[in-house]
């Protein structure tokens, strides 16, 4: 096929991006599967009419063509030699809204959770909600029939569709929907190809309907093969009902009509303990029979898991005593009626002879905290410490709920036979197992074995009149097995719709019908054999090796959400490059290396981590604790070793030795850095954008105040205070309100008796040899401090992520450092750790939080609202993300306009919102320079916060401020 044509051809009929270079090729390359594809191109087109032009040019070329929303299917379905049309980022809307008749009309690029926000408003939802429900797109619900807790309210993704807007590889679009009789009779009488459609799928339907009638499983999941009972009359000849879970192999969706259901204004949650995970599942009919909106359940390995892994460790103790657990929710028009439905369960339970354990909840913040155990399935399993990696390839089979305890005894018994271990949890009211296995992937015995439990695997489900796929479609992992499944008549039935619709087998080929094998195509197989590679860090957690470390993304999206931290970059420029997941898939095709073969210097790669902003927030929310911070910091080195890194790398990550020189002659640099021509220079020189300002040196630095202050001798214990670079050299005073408060609660401060810096910074430009000198020699400058257990107390949220991240990974082994991580902590929380936060006046007054993103993600909030709690504060905590100041990132011309993306997001507008009195409070200094320098509020550390307090309290006793 003519590659650079077709790319030509659409770059000059197509409304939208085309990206046929090796970066994007690699970028998807790959979906939540096991399975690697490398495609012809990317299109991201910005109209429907692009996305019609782009099948009519891969028409013209013979290419096929792959639509893809968030790219988290889990069976290959996603990933493709072919054109990947990219809905996600521009085709994104909810084009009407209509509450009286409950229905949406949406592109199928919109984000789940952006159509139940718009649909709440009118207490409306949309009833299927997978554990994705905050990135994944209708559009792939569309396409793999996707289901989730709430299909026990409304079904699956087929029940709440209504009509599709649909375009064939050949160029007709229809928009199809239930079909009466009449209807159809019209409709085949049409001499064009829209008529010839369903004179096909009429014959189809007569041929087959008394084997579609007795083959196809009539329970509440199946999600395998083609959804051919729609076509019967019985089912209104739902045309649109057939094409709902054929994963893009039929049509592409090109706007659907979708029903909403209502939603229940209470909710309740009724946790149910069991001796183990079996006789839960034997209860699940009892418990449907009471008509919950959701019945979820979990075993006990799935919670040793989460505590191994550190994931939601304080929600798991809201479960009740056992084993296996069952998590029932309950509707109503208020709480009074969602409890009592809750309490007519339990009541009922009681009378049995032996009643499970329960527990129940009415919060909602609770109950939510109950669903983040249950959602987390998937990262709580894939990597677990001193356990092999977990993979899909039997993740979603469903059985008849009646026989769900039967089915998961004999499935334990099928691994505990192939030596396999993992855990089981799912969608228990639907009879839907979820789990992921230690499959060996990468050895030709491993793989045979894996392919042999797929066949009985498939053999016991069906056995008990199930379905291989009850959630997850079909894709390439379970395309093989639908022939243990269905009738050899089926299948020649399934054939012939594939056919009806895309007769040159042109829409993602190789997928549901005329598959790939099950082990074809492995991203990783047998010639998986990535080199180790020297590398800085020790990446302690995936056995030193980074490679290894690069496999822990597992392709399931969540930092391509709205809210939270991650990936700040990701929500600017909804770019797949941009997030979590496309920056860890380029590190993995580096180390593949066939698409891209510079490895180290991978320009491609450096592209997708240009942007990262470091601010550590996957390490914080991912379900897998990636940590694309420690890999870009180590692509960099190797990126820039040997050579001249840009002129900021220089001035940004050497700034303690600039700021010190600043800090000897504070009135020089700052005419230097502000007064012209002379600050122009310096903007050039140290590649700042122009409309960034430098910060002004302080006319005294903190450390030659702390030096000339008076003794003050304290009978307190001795604590060593932490002048970072920037609070010395720019905001003394911080450091000095941070001194008065301590001294106030009875402490003797002291600092370091050498101007050290932890080397942040340097880690923003790969610096990392000389960020392990910088350790080292902090190491050594406080060698006795360590030793004697002094605490010490830092001011910068970003110094102290380095002493409880960085340092323990660079040195790894030293006793020092980990000696340190433990003695090192933020002032509030070492306040509240010593119980002095009541030694302080009460401030009493509004404030808006901003936390920095590494106190967020590696240190936690919990001192420092402890601490404004005890002040008495009415503050609001915004989920702001990063500031997008991150250091030297946001003063760079290229990323000013994503850094101000960031900011504007939520940080900025909500203080330009607040009340004039309001503060403003930010620990760090990077988010205080980018709230000062676009917004008039003056932000505030928590150590100047006290110092108010304690001003306050002297006013109102008469006392003359110190």
């Amino acid at each position: 096929m003519d590659a650079v044509g077709l790319q030509r051809a659409l770059r000059e009929a197509v409304d939208g991006e085309i990206r046929f270079d090796d970066g994007s090729r690699a970028l998807y390359a790959t979906d939540a599967s096991n399975y690697r594809q490398v495609p012809i191109g990317v299109v991201v087109p910005r109209t429907i009419d692009a996305v019609v032009a782009t099948v009519e040019q891969c028409r013209r070329y013979g290419a096929p063509v792959l639509s893809r929303g968030g790219g988290t299917s889990l069976c290959g379905q996603c990933c493709n030699v072919a054109v990947v049309i990219d809905f996600s980022k521009y085709l994104n809307r909810i084009v009407a809204l209509d509450p009286g008749e409950k229905t949406a009309r949406v592109q199928p690029g919109v984000v789940l959770d952006r159509l139940r926000e718009a649909a709440e408003v009118h207490h409306l939802t949309f009833a299927p909600d997978p554990a994705t429900h905050s990135h994944n797109t209708l559009g792939g619900m569309i396409g793999n029939n996707s289901c989730g807790p709430h299909s026990v309210m409304g079904g699956e993704t087929v029940r709440n569709v209504i009509e599709l807007d649909v375009l064939t590889y050949d160029g007709t679009r229809m928009v199809v929907g239930a079909t009466t009789q009449e209807a159809w009779d019209l409709l085949c009488a049409r001499g064009d190809r829209v008529g010839a459609i369903y004179r096909s799928l009429r014959k189809l339907r007569d041929t087959y309907a008394d084997s579609i009638r007795r083959h196809m499983p009539r329970i509440p999941r199946r999600v395998s093969g083609y959804s051919l009972e729609a076509l019967l009359p019985e089912y209104d000849g739902n045309i649109a009902h057939a094409l709902v879970g054929s994963e893009g192999t039929c049509v592409v969706v090109l706007e659907a009509k979708v029903q909403l259901v209502d939603s229940p204004l209470a909710r309740s949650v009724l946790a149910l303990g069991y001796p183990d995970v079996y006789r839960a599942a034997d209860h699940v009919t009892r418990i449907m029979a009471h008509h919950p909106i959701a019945l979820e359940g979990l075993d006990d390995r799935l919670v040793a898991d989460m505590k191994a892994v550190g994931l939601h460790t304080g929600d798991i103790g809201l479960l009740p005593e056992g084993k296996g657990w069952l998590l029932v929710e309950f509707g109503g028009k208020d709480k009074g009626e969602s409890d009592h439905h809750a309490r007519t369960l339990m009541e009922a339970l009681r009378g049995e002879d032996r009643p499970p354990t329960m527990k129940l909840y009415d919060d909602p913040v609770v109950e939510r905290h109950l669903w983040r155990v249950r959602e987390a399935g998937l990262g709580a399993t894939a990597h677990v410490p001193n356990r092999k990696i977990t993979w899909e390839g039997w993740e979603d089979s469903a059985v008849p709920p009646d026989r769900l305890g039967e089915y998961l005894r004999k499935l334990r018994a099928l691994f505990e036979a192939y030596g396999y271990g993992c855990d089981l949890y799912g969608h228990f009211g639907q009879g839907c197992v979820h789990t992921r296995i230690d499959f060996d992937l990468e050895s030709a015995d491993g793989i045979r074995q894996w392919r042999s439990f797929l066949q009985e695997a498939a053999k016991l489900v069906v056995s008990l009149g199930g379905s291989i796929s009850g959630e997850h479609g079909d894709g390439q992992s379970k395309a093989e097995l639908l022939p243990i499944m269905y009738p050899p008549d089926l299948m020649r039935a399934f054939h012939a719709f594939k056919r009806t619709w895309d007769p040159a087998n042109k829409l993602n080929p190789g997928k549901v019908v005329d598959a790939w094998h099950v082990e074809d195509n492995l991203r990783l197989g047998v010639d998986y054999d990535p080199p180790e590679q020297p590398v800085h860090f020790h990446y302690a957690s995936d056995n030193g090796s980074f490679p290894h470390a690069i496999l822990r993304c597992v392709g399931v999206g969540e930092c391509r959400k709205a809210e939270g931290l991650m990936c700040p970059s990701y929500m600017a420029t909804q770019e797949e490059l941009h997030s979590t997941r496309g920056r860890a898939r380029m590190l993995f095709e580096m180390l593949h290396g066939d698409v891209l073969q510079d490895g180290w210097r991978s320009e491609a790669v450096h592209e997708a981590l240009d942007l990262c902003l470091s601010c550590k927030g996957c390490k914080g929310e991912c379900p897998v604790k990636v940590d694309m911070a420690t890999y870009r910091a180590e692509f960099l080195a190797h990126f820039y070793a040997g050579r001249i890194r840009p002129r900021e790398a220089y001035a940004f990550g050497l700034i303690d030795r600039w700021a010190r020189i600043g800090t000897r002659m504070p009135g020089l640099a700052n005419l230097l850095t502000h007064a012209e021509p002379f600050a122009s220079a310096a903007r050039r020189l140290a590649h700042i954008a122009s409309g960034r300002e430098i910060p002004n040196f302080a006319a005294t630095s903190f450390r030659q105040w702390f030096a000339r202050r008076a003794s003050r001798p304290s009978p307190g214990r001795r604590v060593l205070l932490w002048p970072d670079t920037f609070t010395n050299a720019f905001h003394p005073d911080i450091a000095r309100d941070a001194v008065a408060a301590l001294e106030l609660a009875g402490y003797a401060v002291d600092i370091p008796p050498h101007a050290l810096c932890c080397g942040r910074p340097l880690y923003e430009f790969g610096m990392l040899d000389r960020a392990r000198a910088y350790l080292r020699r902090v190491l050594e400058v406080l060698h006795d401090d360590i030793r004697d257990g002094t605490p010490l107390i830092v001011l910068e949220p970003a110094c102290l992520s380095v002493f409880h991240d960085e340092m323990p990974d660079l040195l790894a082994g030293s006793a020092q450092a980990r000696r340190l991580r433990q003695q090192s902590t933020l002032l509030a929380d070492f306040l509240c750790a010593e119980e002095k936060s009541g030694l302080f006046p009460q401030v009493e007054t509004d404030a808006i939080v901003h936390p920095h993103c590494h106190h967020r993600s590696v240190l936690g909030l919990d001192g420092e609202t402890a601490l404004l709690d005890a002040l008495g504060v009415r503050y609001r905590l915004l989920d702001s993300g990063c500031c997008g100041m991150a250091g030297a990132f946001g003063l760079h011309p290229a990323r000013q306009g994503i850094s101000m993306a960031c900011a504007e997001r939520v940080l900025l507008p909500a203080i330009r919102g607040a009340a004039a009195q309001t503060l403003v409070i930010a620990d760090g200094f990077s988010c205080r320079e980018q709230i000062r320098q676009n917004t008039s509020a003056v932000p505030l550390h928590i150590a100047q916060v006290l110092r108010l307090a304690s001003e306050r309290a002297n006013r109102e006793n008469g006392d003359i401020a110190p």
